[in-house]
């Protein structure tokens, strides 16, 4: 099967050398029978683990009635969808898409849109302020402000109007910021650079900044919300609220693509029909799903459950950074960033290591590898995986 995949698709991923046919919670088994332990969780997009009952009686029950309208009509779940995730991000307004790459885009047209329609700036001269080693997609614009030469390089021309600084950096922020900047666009931790975390106090020093210089702050919390730090978003770590909320992956719940922009009526309102939208945005089976996500983060459960084992894994794995064969741990909630040391090998090579014990994790920049089970892994289960992975290393 990997044969034939590797003969009739474009190389554009590297997977490890497992084919996965059933999953069920935190486990997923191959082909041959083989078990193995989630520990990525589809960058998050599973947070809620493989085959979650609710989310998919949720499913199975709007197949049988109605999958797609497209936004030509109205369809019978969309206002709820809308309500309550507004609520649930304690905003106005709702603007549905699919990919998480899809949301960013619509972020990126709406700041410009508010730019020039709400600020006042000249037109054409809507510049957005982002942060090095971020990732927000692969679309030809998202790309454009990336710094990473993988995801950039042989993909241009690029889109102009995006001013990069350093993650992290507060006085460099502002010093970007100039009156024709409509927005700064940040990932509340980095997922892809490696977990990183930023200083204590920035993400309410970037909400003083953006507040005082009438720009907007759009949190990209497609892979940080939703439970996944343990708290609805990571933004909430620091009680900042931002002026909209990029979210995606685990809104559907590992079961559809959802994704959507939530923001308040100002600044939503500058969409007039026919200006953006999207086939399958809020189409009838993703608001279902969604709908059922959303009641499950109302419970607060997965949140707890997030920060409890989050508070574990950190504890164990900080443990090995004694052992001089882990650098660096990094990292919130069930969530982790683990720096491996080069002479044990690349991030690649760990992985694959671990794979062989039955433990799937992803490996980025070099020996870095990323931690992200699903919430509903068991404490059991969870000590299972680290102790391969203190098998792996000889620790």
């Amino acid at each position: 099967m990997i044969a034939a995949s590797d003969e009739h698709s474009a190389h554009n991923y590297h997977p490890l050398p497992v084919v996965v046919a059933t999953a069920e919670g935190a486990w997923m088994t191959d082909v041959e029978g083989r078990r193995y332990l989630d520990m990525l969780a589809g960058y998050s997009a599973l947070n809620f683990g493989h085959g979650n009952r609710r989310l998919i009686e949720a499913a199975r029950a709007q197949l049988e009635r109605v999958t797609l309208t497209s936004r030509a009509f109205h369809h019978d779940r969309f206002a709820d969808f809308c309500t309550q995730l507004a609520e649930l991000c304690g905003m106005e307004a709702v603007l549905p898409m699919n990919t998480g790459a899809e949301a960013v885009e619509t972020a990126v047209k709406t700041a410009r849109k508010w730019g020039y329609r709400v600020k006042g700036v000249p037109d054409g001269r809507a510049r957005i302020v982002v942060a090095s080693d971020n990732f927000h997609g692969r679309t030809t614009t998202i790309v454009s402000f990336s710094t990473d030469p993988e995801a950039r390089a042989d993909f241009g021309p690029y889109t102009p109007g995006f001013d990069i600084v350093p993650y992290g950096d507060l006085a460099a922020l502002q010093e970007a910021v100039t009156e024709d900047t409509v927005a700064v666009l940040l990932e509340p931790i980095q997922g892809e650079a490696g977990v990183l975390v930023p200083p204590a106090g920035y993400l309410a020093g970037v909400r003083d900044v953006t507040r005082e210089r009438n720009v907007l702050f759009i949190a990209d919390e497609i892979q940080s919300g939703l439970g996944r730090t343990g708290r609805t978003f990571a933004c909430e770590h620091e009680g900042v609220v931002p002026d909209m909320y990029v979210l995606g992956k685990a809104l559907g719940g590992g079961v559809v693509p959802v994704s959507a922009v939530v923001s308040s009526k100002a600044v939503l309102g500058v969409f007039r029909p026919g200006e953006h939208g999207s086939t399958f945005g809020g189409n009838p089976l993703a608001c279902a799903v969604a709908l059922e996500v959303m009641a499950m983060l109302r419970s607060g459960e997965f949140q707890q459950r997030a920060t409890e084992l989050g508070e574990h894994l950190h504890a164990e794995l900080g443990l090995l950074t004694g052992t001089g064969k882990v650098a660096e741990v990094r990292g919130r909630g069930l969530w982790a960033g683990v720096d491996i040391d080069p002479s044990y090998g690349t991030g690649r090579e760990i992985s694959e290591k671990l794979m062989a014990r039955g433990v799937l994790v992803k490996d980025t920049h070099g020996s870095t590898i990323r931690i992200a089970p699903p919430l509903v892994i068991s404490k059991e289960d969870l000590d299972w995986g680290l102790d391969q992975l203190r098998a792996v290393l000889g620790a």
